[in-house]
């Protein structure tokens, strides 16, 4: 299941090259570091819901944003992408 909708997340970044405003590549980008490496979280902890997955990710990126790796508006928007391409992948 994790692995399906990592692949479904991932196909909806690449589909955004064409399109995507820097701002946007960016966010793909720094997304693509964060759910690889929740997907590995989620495969050691065994836990392998979308929610999981959802979880795992956010936690990620609050850790980073902790540790000062996102200003404010990279925050807003780096937090609204995963929240779309997550519904998405979830549709």
């Amino acid at each position: 299941m994790i692995a399906d909708l990592e692949a479904r997340i991932l196909a909806l970044i690449d589909g955004m090259v064409e399109h995507a405003s820097d701002d946007e590549l960016f966010a793909g980008g720094y997304l693509r570091g964060h759910l690889t490496l929740a997907v590995a979280e989620a495969e050691a902890l065994n836990e392998q819901t979308s929610a999981a997955l959802d979880r795992l990710v956010r936690s990620g990126l609050q850790k980073a944003i902790g540790n000062g790796e996102l200003s404010p508006p990279d925050q807003v928007l780096v937090l609204s992408l995963w929240q779309k391409l997550y519904e998405l992948a979830n549709a």
